[in-house]
């Protein structure tokens, strides 16, 4: 039995093409998305000791003692390479005398002057650094009471281990990625 023609539904031709164009202009501009943001997931690295060894009973605001100056030098070895690529952009100390004396010769031998930081605020101090510094490579020093709390702000890790009053070697090595989660290493200097 024979169809009536005016009965039939007329398809449009056109109909795959534009699908075919809206899918692939949606292709492309995920693609560009995808690629702008590859592009700038660079992550910010930041380096958080405690200052070196303090002079005991030298009042409010003491000095480092030898074996803290070349605890200092040590540093300056480990991440003073200047012209390498890689090297420190930026350093980040408490208002002490101690913090500031254990960054100099770090800070004279890649030629930076240190930024002083909020003393005990942790997360002022990461929020500065993240948003100032954000893809470079950074050195804080603090104290006993506030290295754990920085390397809490920067990397959401909780409840880390206290630095003893006797301890000054900790380091710990932050890596915050603008995009995923971030790590720490902690290692002895």
């Amino acid at each position: 039995m024979p169809q009536d023609p005016l009965r039939l539904k007329r398809r449009p031709f056109l109909t795959p093409i534009w699908l075919l164009a809206f899918g692939w202009l949606v292709l492309v501009g995920l693609s560009g998305w995808a690629a702008l943001t590859w592009a700038t997931a660079n992550s910010t690295t930041v380096i958080v000791v405690r200052h070196a060894e303090k002079e005991r009973d030298s009042g409010a605001d003491p000095p480092l003692t030898a074996a803290g100056q070349a605890r200092a030098e040590r540093l300056s070895r480990l991440f003073g390479a200047g012209r390498a690529p890689g090297r420190v952009d930026a350093i980040y100390v408490s208002p002490t005398l101690r913090s500031r004396m254990t960054a100099a010769p770090l800070a004279a031998r890649l030629g930076l002057t240190p930024i002083v930081g909020p003393e005990h605020d942790a997360r002022r101090l990461a929020a500065q650094v993240l948003r100032e510094h954000g893809g470079g490579r950074i050195l804080v020093v603090g104290h006993s009471d506030t290295v754990t709390d920085i390397v809490e702000r920067l990397s959401g890790a909780k409840n880390l281990p206290r630095i003893a009053d006797d301890e000054y070697g900790a380091m710990y090595i932050v890596t915050v990625p603008r995009i995923g989660r971030a790590n720490f290493l902690r290692l002895d200097y």
